[in-house]
């Protein structure tokens, strides 16, 4: 069975980061999630005004289709997507049984920092707020795991596949034993 790899939480949280450095351990494929918005989603973001359901709904069914796709060829799988409330989780996870959720999580104070200091995003600052109030926690019943991200990607990248432990499918081609190479570090 493949395992799909939801790295979520509010923008600003570090999902791009840690999903790049868990590829770079694993090898599987990988997505930006926000690289499936359609432009009227960006369009709106970027003048601050913040999705609704009605805007996330095809967005997610993209998502989910991906997620799909590569369940379909057998391939183990990345994907981004802040997932906020559980009704978007559940989309999610509609006839995908390969998911499992990395809910990452950072104190609001050090998330407006990383937007802040983000450049050439199209999400500004004042919508983190938005996020934060629309964020519902994983519950119990939802496949998963909640990360501080507090640390450089690596360090959490560790402690997200340390938590996942057995339940870690590694590619075909690397013995049971090995563990994936790091990757070498970007900026």
């Amino acid at each position: 069975m493949t395992m799909t790899l939801v790295v979520m939480g509010v923008s600003g949280v570090g999902k791009s980061s840690v999903a790049a450095e868990l590829v770079g351990r694993t090898g599987w494929v990988f997505v930006e999630g926000d690289d499936l918005h359609p432009e009227s989603n960006r369009a709106k973001m970027a003048s601050g005004i913040p999705l609704d359901d009605d805007d996330r709904r095809p967005w997610l069914r993209r998502v989910a289709a991906w997620i799909g796709e590569q369940e379909a060829a057998g391939r183990n799988a990345v994907v981004t997507c802040s997932a906020l409330k559980r009704a978007y989780r559940d989309l999610l996870r509609d006839g995908h049984p390969s998911e499992r959720f990395v809910h990452l999580l950072a104190p609001p104070e050090l998330i407006s920092a990383r937007i802040t200091a983000r450049r050439n995003h199209y999400m500004p600052p004042s919508l983190l707020e938005s996020q934060l109030a629309t964020l519902e926690p994983l519950q119990p019943d939802e496949p998963g795991i909640e990360v501080e991200t507090t640390g450089d990607p690596a360090a959490v990248a560790e402690r997200v596949l340390a938590q996942l432990g057995d339940d870690i499918v590694l590619p075909a081609d690397r013995p049971s034993g090995d563990k994936p190479d790091r990757p070498a570090s970007s900026s």
